[in-house]
């Protein structure tokens, strides 16, 4: 249950702290003092969607804060532990949203960060909202199916995933099929083109290896005769032959000559005549080495045009099949895999025929399990509704679940279902949303919920304006019916009718008020006498008179003793 709401610069809400109690919580407040916006921070807070715009005016962002406490917590620990987040030994969740005026917002479970599906996740198992919007799912046909399969039991549910799962296997073998049943003329275009590509692939006889070396002998041959000139002048700067030219390996030979002759007088001078007796040796071994070289160099014409040819050539598949050889061949093993199932296409289509065939039979016995199960749960449930009206003060009412079939699959079996009813004597059934007013639909939802609460136990109830359209008598039975609720699980409702809001075990009042120019919503717990006040204000409006003032007390000692006839 919600023990605790924190607000703080939400919509006109500059701050707020509600206390929340066990069994039924009331709000109640003038048309527009922000009863709505207590709703809609918890909707936030339990993962609803983030909006900027709510923001109080002048600031960056909003905090919206809900402490709960964990009557039955096993479930719940179990998800929290899938997502590593740190556990209360009270047994107490505090959930924390944060909206920014960047758009960002942020959410956090004890602390930890998380994203709005983990905590949606989390959170569907503590509260449950019925808005306005729930009535319009009442009227949507589309959505009588989700309302039946809310009363499934585990093994209903795991029936429904088998169809589902089937369901999408299909499509996705239909899918494929589709792409692989290409129009017979298309098809050969494309094995004539996938054939092509090979061909030019396969017939290049590309290597990895070449790849990386053509473009250097290509530079060696084509730099032939740069590379000889410059070898011929460093061989004659090393060793000329000619006379009066200057030649290293001699001059460094006179060198040797001159150390020679005074290498005695100094140990440190016969070393150096060693080096440098070292050095002409290299010196002649490289100049030997570069002549060898150089009477090597062949500058072959017809070679230089082959390799220019060759690197053009691996270029334009380079261009068009990848960037390198590797990758050029990646691709060619994906064309002729893609070539493979063309050629093989119609074994193909057979074997996926057939596997389409297979799971349709499956799907076609499970959606007949399941179509049981569900009509199963409408006869049962159409009692349930049946009664919960009857209750609720529709005493000529008939409610009928009507199924009929598709002739195609659907995500959830073969079945459409659709509520129809006829609230007065002599009238036929029709769909909801021909027949019924306001406060039927209001009714209508309470008795699904009341149903519900008893099959899916969600420790908290949220009912926002449920009283829409009724009062008087209706209205009593109403308070009642969710009074009842409230035995079993906390219940917070947000109401203007006083037979609701004398079923309190908990009252709050919300009001406005303008001071220095800045709206402030706040929220009261009514004490006995306050509660007496408020009464007479839902009874009478603004002016409270001792006859209304008597009323709303008259009211408060009657529901003692109706809470106590529970």
């Amino acid at each position: 249950m919600i023990v605790e709401l924190n607000i703080e610069n939400f919509a006109i809400v500059e701050r707020l702290n509600i206390n929340f109690t066990k069994g039924l919580n009331v709000l109640t407040g003038e048309t527009g003092a922000g009863k709505s916006i207590i709703v809609e921070a918890i909707s936030l807070i339990l993962g609803g969607r983030a909006n900027k715009d709510l923001i109080r005016t002048g600031y960056d962002k909003a905090i919206l804060e809900g402490l709960f406490f964990l009557e039955k917590p096993k479930k719940i620990e179990r998800i929290l532990n899938q997502y590593g987040i740190e556990q209360d030994r009270g047994n107490y969740i505090l959930i924390t949203r944060e909206l920014h005026a960047t758009g960002r917002s942020v959410s956090r479970i004890n602390g930890r960060t998380v994203t709005v599906n983990m905590l949606n996740n989390i959170t569907k198992h503590l509260v449950d909202i019925h808005g306005q919007h729930e009535h319009q799912s009442l009227l949507n046909v589309e959505s009588h199916i989700d309302i039946i399969d809310s009363f499934g039991d585990d093994s209903f549910n795991e029936l429904k995933e088998k169809i589902k799962s089937d369901y999408i296997r299909i499509l996705n073998l239909k899918k494929k099929l589709k792409s692989l049943s290409l129009e017979e003329m298309e098809r050969d275009r494309e094995i004539d083109i996938l054939k092509y590509q090979i061909e030019e692939i396969d017939s290049s006889n590309l290597s990895v290896e070449e790849d990386e070396n053509i473009l250097i002998e290509y530079n060696k041959l084509n730099n032939a005769q740069n590379i000889e000139s410059n070898l011929g002048k460093s061989v004659n700067i090393l060793q000329s032959k000619e006379y009066d030219s200057f030649s290293t390996i001699d001059s460094l030979n006179d060198v040797i000559n001159l150390i020679e002759e005074i290498k005695d007088n100094d140990i440190q001078l016969e070393k150096i005549y060693n080096e440098l007796i070292n050095i002409s040796f290299e010196l002649q071994d490289i100049t030997r080495n570069l002549n060898n070289y150089m009477e090597n160099i062949v500058i072959d014409k017809e070679q230089l045009d082959f390799l220019e040819d060759r690197i053009n050539t691996i270029n334009k598949l380079k261009k068009k099949y990848g960037n390198s050889v590797q990758e050029i061949f990646i691709y060619r093993d994906k064309i002729y895999s893609k070539l493979q199932l063309f050629l093989n296409i119609e074994e193909e289509i057979q074997d996926i025929n057939k596997k389409i065939k297979k799971v349709e039979e499956d799907l076609k016995i499970n959606c007949a399990l399941l179509s049981e199960k569900r009509k199963l749960i409408g006869s049962n449930l159409e009692k349930e509704i049946f009664r919960e009206l009857q209750e609720l003060n529709m005493k000529d009412v008939v409610f009928k679940i009507n199924f009929e079939e598709y002739d195609y699959f659907t995500i959830s079996g073969l079945d459409k279902v659709e509520f129809l009813i006829s609230t007065n004597p002599g009238e036929k059934l029709k769909p909801l949303s021909k027949i019924v007013s306001g406060g039927e639909m209001s009714r209508i939802m309470l008795a699904f919920k009341s149903i519900l609460a008893e099959y899916d136990y969600i420790p908290c109830l949220i009912f926002d304006e449920i009283d829409t359209g009724i009062s008087g008598r209706t209205a009593q039975i109403v308070g009642e019916k969710i009074n009842n609720i409230s035995k079993k699980h906390q219940v917070i409702c947000i109401s203007h009718l006083p037979q609701i809001a004398a079923l309190a075990d908990t009252h709050f009042s919300i009001s406005k008020k303008i001071i220095e120019d800045k709206t402030i919503v706040k929220v009261k717990k009514l004490n006995y006498e306050e509660r007496i006040n408020e009464l007479a204000r839902l009874l009478g409006g603004v002016d409270l008179t001792n006859t209304t003032k008597l009323h709303a007390k008259e009211m408060l000692e009657l529901t003692k003793k109706i809470k106590k006839g529970f």
